[in-house]
């Protein structure tokens, strides 16, 4: 599809802009920051410590933030849709080069405010940055070779940035992001079949290049039992937990694997285990309910507008979100190994929440600005 469109000269006035707000996704992501809070509050044991200090200064600022970005035109964000993934590149090279290691991975750069991870920002701007390729493709050209080569160029090179970090759980999160730009860009479905054909014959020769903790995770994931005092501790006491819960869960600040410290890391990727135990299945029912508002409202706003860019970032970044959130809930359930994702909104981490947040604000102003055509 081709856009021969104009921007428009109309302005809209602060209040009308405020009026164009998408009000129920507005009230599901303060809901969502309000859950995070509650369980953040949790996981430090019922008191207001570290973790829940730090996670409501962030809530309020990325929040703060993502409602002053509704107010950008949708045509600033096309304007800028190369720069933003060019300069998250160069993110990822100093990170190479000067970053902070932690656990083994090279991934931060130390901001004094905060630890920023960029792999977790290319999760948003490299949807930005195929958006606006793709916004004045014809039609007969987004199945040329030089436009499927293009594209894979611009997943693959952060990808590869990140996966030397090493951090291959992100490098396929990044994937996964542009993977959804060019399925709604209208690529053709068989090139999703070969590369998942060719993905499949490869595996083995992947598994074979992959580092020994990374293998120990698969292995883990096959058979946890193996270790359960070690590699498989993690998973097992997850499960465990979540099924403990039961149907109404245990109530708040009252769950025994939490407090007893058998979760590790249940303020980061494990974060649903902790609730999951506390407030049961209807609790994770209805965190789910939220999360498919959200997910619905995003492709809706997407579907209302005028701007083909508008169109594909909010399809993409719906169904990336959608993707981020299986991964978790399946990743902490022992139905995947783990990857290091991070449930959005409800895990600690400040580069995950401003990723989030920066894809919410984009959303929101595309539904400000729904009428907005692009050149």
């Amino acid at each position: 599809m081709y856009q021969h469109t104009r921007l428009s000269k109309n302005s809209f006035g602060f209040f009308q802009k405020f009026k164009n707000f998408d009000y129920i996704l507005l009230v599901c992501i303060l809901l969502l920051g309000f859950m995070s809070l509650t369980t953040m509050y949790s996981t430090d044991g019922g008191k207001v410590l570290f973790h829940t200090k730090s996670h409501f200064t962030k809530l309020v600022v990325f929040t703060v933030m993502m409602l002053l970005f509704s107010f950008i035109n949708i045509k600033y964000w096309f304007s800028i849709g190369y720069l933003s993934y060019l300069m998250v590149i160069g993110l990822l090279i100093w990170t190479y080069l000067f970053g902070i290691t932690s656990s083994g991975s090279q991934r931060w750069i130390d901001l004094y405010f905060i630890n920023l991870q960029p792999s977790e920002l290319m999760k948003i701007f490299i949807i930005l940055c195929l958006a606006k390729y793709f916004h004045r493709m014809k039609l007969e050209n987004v199945n040329s070779i030089y436009t499927i080569l293009t594209s894979l160029i611009i997943i693959l090179l952060p990808m590869g940035l990140v996966i030397v970090q090493p951090d291959l759980g992100t490098s396929l999160l990044i994937a996964v992001s542009g993977i959804a730009v060019l399925w709604f860009a209208g690529i053709n479905h068989k090139y999703f079949i070969y590369t998942m054909l060719g993905f499949l014959i490869s595996l083995p020769f992947i598994i074979a290049f992959l580092k020994p903790y990374q293998k120990l995770r698969v292995l883990t994931f096959l058979n946890p039992d193996k270790d359960p005092l070690g590699a498989g501790y993690q998973i097992i006491q997850s499960k465990i937990a979540v099924g403990s819960g039961g149907i109404f869960g245990k109530g708040f600040l009252k769950g025994t694997q939490s407090y007893l410290e058998f979760l590790p890391e249940k303020h980061t990727d494990f974060i649903f285990t902790l609730f999951s135990e506390e407030f049961g299945f209807f609790g994770s029912v209805f965190l789910l309910i939220i999360y498919a508002i959200i997910i619905y409202r995003i492709v809706s706003i997407g579907a209302g507008s005028r701007s083909y860019f508008a169109k594909i970032f909010c399809y993409s970044f719906g169904a990336a979100i959608f993707v981020f959130i299986t991964i978790n809930m399946s990743m902490v359930l022992g139905l995947l190994p783990i990857v290091g994702s991070p449930l959005p909104i409800m895990s600690y981490g400040g580069s995950s929440m401003l990723a989030t947040m920066i894809g919410f604000g984009i959303v929101m102003s595309a539904k400000v600005h729904s009428q907005q055509l692009i050149a």
